[in-house]
This record gives C-alpha cells, structure tokens and sequence, in this order.
C-alpha cells in the first residue's frame, strides 16, 4: 500500500487585511473608497445583473455611474465648504 502524506493547514498570507483594505486596494484612485450595501429586490438585481451581463459591464460600475450621473462627479470636502448655504425659512413670530 502507497503511503501519501498530508501536508500542514495552510497558513494566512495575511492575516490583518480587512474586507475594506482589500476594496480600496483594487482601486488606484487619489481619493479613498468606501464600499456601500444596499438592498434591493431580488427582480430588480436579476435584471440589473442579466443586463450588466449582456452587454460585458461591471455591475458596481454601472451602478457607480448613475450615482455620478445623479449625484455629479466627485468634490472635495473643500469645495463643499465654500458652497454657499441655502437660507432658512423661518416663520415670523406674531
């Protein structure tokens, strides 16, 4: 009888990276990147995902577009402070 030995449990390439070092990781951009979960109906991610497939696309890119297309492109937190404040309506004391 031919005896086969076993090796060890692999070990962990490395064990102190997180799910979120691993998502900005894959990314080479200037400005960090923050993973967002939603929940959606099971119908909807099964057309958005059949689609995505049929025309070759990335779901999270086609769904990062249309936040860009909703929201506009990026701004810095630099921009965002200069922008002028919309007034407050407030309702005259009688």
């Amino acid at each position: 009888m031919k005896k086969i030995t076993i090796g060890g449990k692999p070990t962990a390439k490395n064990p102190t990276t997180t799910p979120d070092d691993w998502v900005s990781n894959r990314f080479v951009e200037e400005e960090p990147i923050k993973r967002l979960t939603i929940d959606i109906p099971l119908s909807l991610h099964q057309r958005v995902k059949s689609q995505c497939a049929l025309q070759g696309e990335n779901m999270a890119d086609v769904v990062r577009e249309f936040l860009i297309d909703r929201f506009g492109e990026k701004r810095t937190a630099r921009a965002r402070s200069l922008e002028p404040l919309a007034p407050l309506a407030v309702p005259e004391m009688t």
